[in-house]
This record gives structure tokens, sequence and C-alpha cells, in this order.
């Protein structure tokens, strides 16, 4: 009897590399779907779009964008990491959930950033703006940290959420520029702009897709870049770094993931289509003006640059010591 069940136990592990084979092959053949852990209306929610639409050419099969909210993007990011591996449940990953997330939610974090999930694509990084309510007298990032000082806790920033990008840089900018400025954490990157436009809340450090349309009708003035490096977006506006906090380069970053131990040859082909769209020169110049800087990495350079950017975001969240 044993032995019988050690002959089968054998039969079966060096059949799983050639079923898994076999199950890439015939790999999409059915709609995937493509979880959206932040609200419509996002940068996210624009590139999860623009992804879809190229799978779904590339691949045959319909790539259904779904957005599931809630806890700063850990509620969909749960829901993919506990979906089967089979290539067909997807999320669009961020520093929120998978650089952020892990060191301010704890062991109260429902996955494993890294063990739970299969890395596919790195995708994009993205600068984050600062801007203000024209109502705010403040020209540039020294004017603001002035006026910050003489009114402590009268100034708010708006952010998509607690344990996002924009929550975050808000936390650096009051801990380099020692100041107290309330922040107020919105269900996604829209809520917050609408009240940052009529007023409620001060300043926003934001994604520039949101931003610019408000930026170039004057609606939002542009005091600068949460990033080192300037943006081809917005070429006039400067980075913090250069308006007087030394050291304050923050970006942003959305990849592709999947369950942890999807097929390898599964992986490939999804990172193949992604890195494809992103290294055409027309996405490229596009995602460009958009904010938004192409990443077109394999799977295993994808997965290094994850790892990575928790760390880094890691010492940030020690650094400011933000919480949710």
């Amino acid at each position: 009897m044993q032995r019988r069940l050690l002959v089968q136990g054998l039969a079966a592990a060096v059949a799983a590399p050639g079923l898994a084979w076999a199950q890439a092959q015939g790999y999409p053949a059915k709609p995937i779907h493509l979880i959206n852990p932040f609200s419509a209306g996002g940068a996210l929610d624009q590139l999860a779009r623009l992804l879809g639409q190229h799978l779904s050419e590339k691949l045959g099969q319909p790539v259904v964008v779904e957005n599931k909210t809630g806890a700063s993007g850990n509620i969909g990011a749960e829901y993919v990491a506990r979906a089967a591996p089979d290539g067909y449940t997807l999320v669009m990953a961020s520093s929120a959930t998978h650089g952020i997330a892990p060191s301010m939610y704890g062991a109260r974090l429902p996955f494993d950033a890294l063990k739970d999930f299969s890395a596919i694509s790195a995708t994009v990084v993205q600068k984050n703006v600062l801007v203000v309510h024209p109502s705010i007298a403040a020209r540039n990032v020294q004017e603001l940290i002035a006026l910050a000082r003489a009114q402590p806790g009268k100034l708010s920033f708006g952010s998509s959420g607690a344990g996002t990008s924009q929550h975050l840089s808000g936390e650096l900018f009051k801990h380099m520029a020692q100041v107290d400025i309330l922040h107020v954490p919105y269900k996604g990157s829209a809520l917050a702009m609408q009240d940052l436009i009529g007023g409620q809340v001060s300043m926003m450090f934001t994604d520039i897709p949101i931003a610019l349309p408000y930026i170039r009708s004057n609606r939002l003035r542009a005091l600068g870049l949460t990033a080192a490096q300037p943006s081809p977006a917005l070429p006039e506006v400067q980075p913090l770094a250069q308006q007087g906090l030394p050291h304050f380069d923050l970006k942003a970053w959305y990849g592709v993931m999947g369950p942890a131990k999807m097929p390898e040859a599964v992986v490939k082909r999804l990172n193949a289509s992604i890195v494809e769209y992103l290294s055409d020169a027309r996405n490229h110049e596009k995602l460009l003006g958009m904010g938004m800087e192409p990443l077109p990495l394999d799977a295993a350079q994808s997965g290094k640059f994850i790892a990575d950017e928790l760390a880094k975001w890691t010492e940030v969240v020690k650094m400011t010591g933000a919480t949710v």
C-alpha cells in the first residue's frame, strides 16, 4: 500500500510541470479579471483600463477591470492573494498595497506582500505633485512652509486614503519641514480632489494625471514634485528637493501581480504582453504625458523592484511615525 502511494506521489510530481505547461498553452481560455483595489477615476484606474484593453486584444479574451476597494487597497489585494493561481485573477499592485501597508498595518495585514503573490510585471513609477487651492497664499514651497508654521494645525492635506503614497508624501513633508498640517484621508483620489477644488482641504500630494487638468485651468496651483527629478508632464514645476527639502524623493509605483505559485509560463506570457505595451513608442509617450514613467521589466526584475520598494517605504514609515 505504501509503495503504491509512493509511486502515485512520484507520478504526480513528475506530471505537475507537464500539467502546468499544458494549462499555460491553452491560456487564456476565459475572461481575466484585473482587480483595481482603489476607486474608479484615479491614476491607477486609468492605467488598469489601458492595460486591460491591450491585454484583451493581445490575448484574445476579455480583461475585466473590477474595482474592489477598501482599507487603502488591502481588501482588493487580499481578494487576489486568496484566488486560484491560474492567471485569471490579477491585481493592480501599488506602493500602497505592497510597499507601505506591511509596515503600517503589521500583523493586522491579511496577506504577505511578497510570499502571497506572483510578481508579473512592474508597469510605471509616478511622481506626485504638491497642489494647493488658489486661496492659499503661497507661491512656492518655502512660502507654504512659512504659512504652515504661522498657523499650526490650520492647514490640511487630503489623500486617497491612509497608508497611500499621497499620505506618506504629506507625512514626510510635515516631518522634514517641521510643520503641523492635518491629514484628511478619503476613499480615493477623485473624492479628495473634489474637496480640494471646493476648498474643503488646503492642499494635496496627488497623482499627476488627476491634477493636470486642474493645474492647466488654474483651479489648482502646483508648488512642487515629490521626486528628485522633474516630470516631463510638468517641466515647469520644481522638485521639493530643490526647494529647501533636500533628499525628498518619493515616487508611487504600480505593477501587475497574481496569487502565489502561478505557472511560470502564464507569468511569462502576461509579462511579455505588458512589456510590449510599455515599450511601444506611442504608449511610452502617452504615459509620460500622463505623468507616468514606464518600467518594462521582466518578471524576475519586477519581483526584485517590488521587494526593494517595500524596504524603502518601510524606512519612510519608520522615519515619519505615520499610522493608519
